[in-house]
């Protein structure tokens, strides 16, 4: 089981254990918070890390496109650590993207880390996108019918006597905040006041990404 059911606003997705949502009716795959060439932005800042984030973040993204295969993807902003990101990506990384892009249409949603991004990207961009009774943006502004990025949402839940932290869906049943996808994201919990905020009481559902299925746990048993 690698994926579960999940209602939005009366709308029917399938919440990939990847960190991808995938609206089967309209073929859309959504993925949020890339955050490509994260690594090469703090070896600028003379943060060494292993610069393989894109490149293990691209496999997994194209992993999940052969698996379900959609007409358009949506990327939820934050695609690029950085406004100059772009410009570093290898030349292999670029073909990948453009061979991910070819017969589907791609829509890149500005975020905060990358609010103007270029045309030369493949796609087209937008501050954020509605189809249906569905609004596809950025940050969250708990909205109904709302599907949003950028909290990175984590959930640490209780197992055989100790914890694991994991990243996760969260949703409401009316909105939803989608996991980073890139593989150098870091998370918040999702008892931060930021969640609060968007859901009110924490009893909003965290679907939460195991090792080969989700797991749908109350954030109020999450800590």
């Amino acid at each position: 089981m690698r994926a579960s059911k999940v209602t939005i606003a009366d709308v029917m997705f399938v919440a990939d254990v990847s960190g991808a949502l995938f609206w089967q009716e309209q073929r859309l795959l959504v993925i949020s918070d890339l955050h490509l060439e994260k690594g090469s932005s703090f070896a600028r800042r003379g943060v060494l890390l292993p610069p393989y984030d894109t490149v293990a973040t691209l496999s997994r993204l194209a992993a999940v496109i052969a698996r379900h295969d959609p007409r358009m993807v949506i990327a939820l902003g934050d695609s690029f650590h950085d406004s100059d990101a772009h410009k570093r990506l290898s030349e292999p990384d670029r073909d990948a993207l453009v061979a991910m892009q070819a017969r589907r249409d791609w829509i890149w949603i500005s975020g905060n880390h990358d609010p103007a991004l270029p045309s030369d990207l493949g796609g087209t961009v937008a501050n954020e996108v509605a189809i249906g009774p569905i609004a596809f943006r950025h940050e969250p502004t708990g909205a109904a019918g709302e599907i949003a990025g950028h909290l990175h949402p984590k959930a640490r839940v209780p197992t055989r006597g100790r914890s694991i932290e994991r990243r996760c869906f969260v949703s409401d049943g009316e909105r939803a905040v989608m996991p980073a996808f890139g593989a150098y994201t870091g998370g918040l919990s999702i008892r931060d006041i930021a969640f609060a905020n968007i859901f009110g009481a924490p009893d909003f559902i965290a679907h939460v990404l195991g090792d080969n299925r989700l797991h749908s746990i109350v954030a109020s048993r999450c800590y």
